[in-house]
Formats: C-alpha cells, sequence, structure tokens
C-alpha cells in the first residue's frame, strides 16, 4: 500500500497529542468518553443477534425516518441524522451541538472544524471494542481496522523532525513530455490522466493485475504504470514520481494507443477529445475489475476505470396525449455539449421565412450549457412514437437527466463543428466555475422540479464553506485542455492542479506556474472536475 509522507507525520503529531480538534478536547473534558463508547458497542461492533436486530430497528434518520447510508450520532444527545440529506448538519446547527459520530466507522465529525477529526482516547475505545467483538463473533464478525504506521516508523520521523514536505517540492509529479510529432493532443491527455487523484492513487498502490500474461508490453495499464510508479521492473527511477524534472518520452505509450485504436495512428495532428475517449475505452478493456475480466459494456463493469469515470444518463420520453413517461438509463464518460444553435432552433431557421424566429439565447457558461443539455426538447410531428399506452404513434418530448454521478466528471464542449457545407470553429469564451455543483441536472431534481435548473424554493439544502457550496454533489477543477489556433491547424495545452491549489500550465515538455485565474480565463475545450465527498458503497 502506497504511504504518503504527510499521512505520516499527521498521524505522528495525533500520536503524540491527545487530539488535534479544541472542540473535541472540550467535548472530553465536559462530558468523558462514555457516550462515545456506548454509540460504538451498541450500534458498530454488535456482537449478538438481539443487538444486530435492535441496531437494524434503530438506525434510521430521525427527519426523514430512512434507513440512509453515512448515518451519524449527535454525540451530546440522542439524535440520528443522515448526512447525505444534511439533516444531521441541520441539527448541529439548531441544537449548538457540533459533534457527531459516523455509525459506519466510528469516525467523529466536527462541524465546526468541517472535517473529520481523530483522537487518541476514541480510537482506544474502538479498538478495544473491536478485539472484544473479534473475540465473541470470530469468523462471523469483519471488523474494519483502521491503518496505523509501525513503531519503527514512528521512531523515524521522531529521529527526523526537521522534513520538507511534498507541497514544497513542486517538480514531484511534474514531468514535461516531448512531442513526437504532431502529439500535443496526447501530452495533454496524458498530463489529465496522470493528476487524476483517484487514478493516480491506484497506480501508486500498484493495483493493477496484467491480463496479457504471455505478452505484459501489449498491455496499455501497464505502461501506464509505468507512468506513475517510482521504479520500474528494471529498478531504474521512472517517469512523473521519481522526482526527476526532466522531460518524458511517451514513445511506447503512443506505440500502444496506435496498436490498440488503429483510427488514430499517424503523425497528423488529432483531436484530444477522441484520444481521450480512445484511450479510456482501451484503458478498459486492459483492466480487471473486482467482478472479473471486462466485458464491453462498461455499466456491467467495477474496473478502475470505470469505477472513476461512468456515471448514468437517464432520458425520459413523454407521450404528448398520454402523458405517459419511458425511461432509458445509459452509461457514459464524459459530457458533449454543444456551444451553437441547438438542432430545433437551426430547424426553425430553416422552415422560417423570418430571422427573428426562435430567438434562443447561445450559451456563454457551463452552467448554460448544461442547463440546455437537461431542457425538454420537443421531438416534433416529424419523429412521432409508438406509445405503449396509447398504442399509436404520437409527438413526444425527450430530456436527459443524471442519473448517477461519476466520480471525475469531464465535459468536452464542442468547438470544432463539422457540416457537409463547411467545417469551423467556436471560439466564443465560455466560462466555466472553479467549484461545480451537478444537484440542479440530477435526474431526482429534476423529475420534482420538471426543469433542469434545479429547484427554487430552498429545498436544495446546501452548506457553505469559505463561501463556496458544500454538497455531496459538488465537484472541484483539477484539469483543462484548451485548443489554440483554427480547425485546420493548432496546437493543444493543459492546466493542470497539482497538490490543493497549485496549477501549472503544461506546454508539451514545458511546464509553468500558472494562477487559478489563469485557468478560468482560459478559452477550455475539455474541463475535468473530480468529485469532493465520495460515497461508499
Amino acid at each position: 500500500m502506497y504511504r504518503s509522507s504527510d499521512r505520516l507525520v499527521a498521524y505522528y503529531h495525533q500520536r503524540m497529542s491527545s487530539s488535534i480538534c479544541q472542540h473535541l478536547d472540550s467535548f472530553k473534558h465536559k462530558y468523558g468518553l462514555n457516550s462515545y463508547q456506548i454509540i460504538y458497542k451498541q450500534f458498530i461492533s454488535v456482537t449478538t443477534h438481539e443487538s444486530r436486530k435492535r441496531k437494524a430497528r434503530n438506525s434510521i434518520c430521525f427527519t426523514c425516518r430512512l434507513p440512509v447510508s453515512r448515518l451519524h450520532s449527535c454525540l451530546y444527545c440522542v439524535f440520528f441524522g443522515c448526512f447525505t440529506g444534511h439533516h444531521i448538519h441541520e441539527h448541529s446547527k439548531t441544537q449548538n451541538h457540533n459533534l457527531a459520530m459516523d455509525l459506519s466507522y466510528g469516525h467523529i465529525y466536527c462541524f465546526t472544524c468541517e472535517d473529520y477529526m481523530h483522537d487518541k482516547d476514541f480510537e482506544t475505545i474502538a479498538k478495544k471494542q473491536k478485539h472484544r467483538a473479534d473475540k465473541v463473533c470470530g469468523a462471523r464478525c469483519v471488523q474494519y481496522y483502521m491503518w496505523e504506521p509501525t513503531s519503527q516508523e514512528l521512531q523515524v520521523l521522531k529521529d527526523n523532525p526537521q522534513r520538507k514536505r511534498i507541497s514544497d517540492n513542486s517538480h514531484i509529479g511534474l514531468r514535461g513530455l516531448i512531442n513526437l510529432g504532431n502529439t500535443c493532443f496526447m501530452n495533454c491527455i496524458v498530463q489529465a490522466l496522470t493528476h487524476t487523484p483517484l487514478l493516480r492513487d491506484y497506480f501508486l498502490a500498484d493495483r493493477h493485475i496484467c491480463q496479457f500474461e504471455d505478452d505484459p508490453s501489449m498491455c496499455l495499464v501497464c505502461e501506464m504504470s509505468r507512468l506513475f510508479q517510482e521504479v520500474a521492473l528494471n529498478c531504474l527511477p521512472l517517469v512523473f514520481y521519481s522526482g526527476k524534472s526532466s522531460p518524458h518520452t511517451p514513445y511506447k505509450l503512443l506505440h500502444l494507443v496506435w496498436t490498440h485504436a488503429r483510427h488514430l495512428a499517424g503523425y497528423e495532428q488529432q483531436d484530444a477529445h477522441e484520444f481521450f475517449i480512445a484511450t479510456l475505452d482501451v484503458l478498459h478493456r486492459h483492466c480487471r475489475g473486482t467482478n472479473g475480466p471486462t466485458n464491453n459494456s462498461p455499466i456491467h463493469c467495477n474496473c478502475i476505470i470505470d469505477q472513476i469515470f461512468t456515471g448514468s444518463l437517464q432520458s425520459d420520453v413523454v407521450c404528448q396525449s398520454c402523458k405517459g413517461v419511458s425511461s432509458v438509463e445509459d452509461p457514459i464518460w464524459d459530457f458533449s455539449l454543444d456551444l451553437g444553435p441547438s438542432l430545433h432552433m437551426r430547424q426553425q431557421r430553416a422552415t422560417s421565412s423570418t430571422q427573428a424566429v426562435c430567438d434562443e439565447s447561445e450559451p456563454k457558461s457551463l452552467i448554460d450549457c448544461l442547463e440546455r443539455f437537461t431542457r425538454p426538447e420537443h421531438l416534433g410531428s416529424s419523429a412521432k412514437i409508438k406509445c405503449s399506452s396509447c398504442q399509436s404513434y404520437q409527438e413526444s418530448t425527450k430530456q436527459l437527466s443524471l442519473k448517477k454521478l461519476p466520480v471525475v466528471a469531464s465535459f468536452h464542449l464542442k468547438r470544432f463543428e463539422h457540416s457537409s457545407r463547411f467545417h469551423k470553429k467556436i471560439s466564443s469564451f465560455i466560462s466555466f466555475p472553479q467549484y461545480l455543483d451537478m444537484t440542479p441536472f440530477m435526474a431526482s431534481k429534476i423529475g420534482c422540479t420538471g426543469s433542469g435548473t434545479g429547484s427554487t424554493d430552498g429545498s436544495n439544502v446546501n452548506t457553505y464553506i469559505n463561501g463556496v457550496p458544500h454538497n455531496d454533489n459538488k465537484y472541484c477543477l483539477f484539469a483543462v485542455v484548451n485548443h489554440s489556433g483554427t480547425i485546420e491547424t493548432g496546437h493543444y495545452t493543459a492546466f493542470i492542479r497539482q497538490h490543493r491549489d497549485q496549477w501549472f500550465k503544461c506546454d508539451d515538455h514545458l511546464i509553468m506556474r500558472a494562477s487559478v485565474q489563469e485557468v478560468l480565463d482560459s478559452e477550455g475545450y475539455l474541463l475535468f472536475y473530480h468529485k469532493q465527498i465520495l460515497e461508499y458503497e
């Protein structure tokens, strides 16, 4: 398992002190440890059949009365509230009870510090209760044990108090890529993938199992793994996380993509979005998920690519006669968003003699694009469908919404327009935020409001952290791919986020510091957002 030095340092400091949260220290001094021990024993480390029945019966949110995941218990009073629906947040605010306990793992959340807190005394109680449950239940009881550094690792930290933090060593994880002849499109996608947090953690933990037993050199996932690993099989330091700052030549990666996606072979300029989708497809086919070898359908796959990038899109077709709804759910890897006039607008302009007809405003921001993407569309008399209820062909409307959000949401702004008459690039500025809330575009939200604009009655409960909306559908920008030039000739560059708040511009072999404002002011072609809160299943 990959262990960062920052994690060891943080854990070391926690072991040396009782708590890193003054609110937790204040609670222990005033109320003691008894409430935590009782809740842990009765609702987490249960050992008998009766206690499990009692837990199942009582583990519901006191507000919505649902047995939801991420249930938390107030440490001050008898109240269970769901974290996802923010009912535990509301209780904390109204009762001024700032500490709650996660009923899945026993972690303590401080609403004042807005984070989960670790404490030596509480962790000792949890460990004793788990060992007690192990003795009683034996093999029938599966306990989750938090990782702890060994005594030798703690001793190394004690002996070496002066350490240089990784965040101060900016070239760790940053490598320029040599352009092999019009391969800037590939270099940008490689930079985005290597800075995708969960994908990085997967490869650094050496989780990949190669399916090419006869010839591992043909596996694209193995090659991606070599981009991440500090030491290769020949014991030579390699690539992104070796600490080297000299540019890397990705000739092997290019060869494998050409081999497995032949339509991209050749030295002519390719589209970065097409390369991104083709690379995900090859990586998906070369991965092995926890459910065995993957197949051609991403919706049935549990490989790392689909765990990170796959979401699902719901398509609702509504009969205009009986209002019957037919829904279909499809997996998606990215969102391709139109920037020009919609198809409906073009059809109306083509059939009308006046230019003023259907004066639909073109999108100015990513939010505008998503609202238009999820807006109901009248299919018209030329595209009637056979309604199963009416048993006849009827006019209908179609609306797209998001059924399941991916961990990484990638947006493709369709700047290249191809038609039988002309090819052009749309260079209009489309603003995009650093933080993005996808709640208004979810199927459940659209189903309640009937539009893609979300609720306007305040039912969409958000908490705010430093002025930024914070909920479970919240995303943070971590990479942007830009295209400069015309549709016939141009150049791709990328902005990537390193660590928490450092941005860099990647122009093939050149790596330059950038500000977040430079990123947000860029034209934007591919936008990559990472989910801020990850739900466990």
